[in-house]
């Protein structure tokens, strides 16, 4: 059940990475710093699975 919950969460961080990466284009002002707020969203969104929640392969 936890990795279904971290598999959710993860998705809704890559969801609003994308967002915020789109958003970024039509601010007047702040558009380095959404930009950036996006890419780490992305990153994280990546990043969580692959060291947090380890392998799927059992040892």
């Amino acid at each position: 059940m936890g990795d279904v919950i971290a598999f959710i969460l993860c998705l809704a961080l890559f969801l609003v990475g994308l967002f915020l990466l789109g958003l970024a284009d039509t601010l007047p002002a702040w558009q380095g710093l959404v930009f950036f707020a996006g890419i780490v969203c992305v990153a994280l969104s990546f990043g969580i699975p692959v060291h947090a929640l380890g392998h799927s392969e059992q040892r």
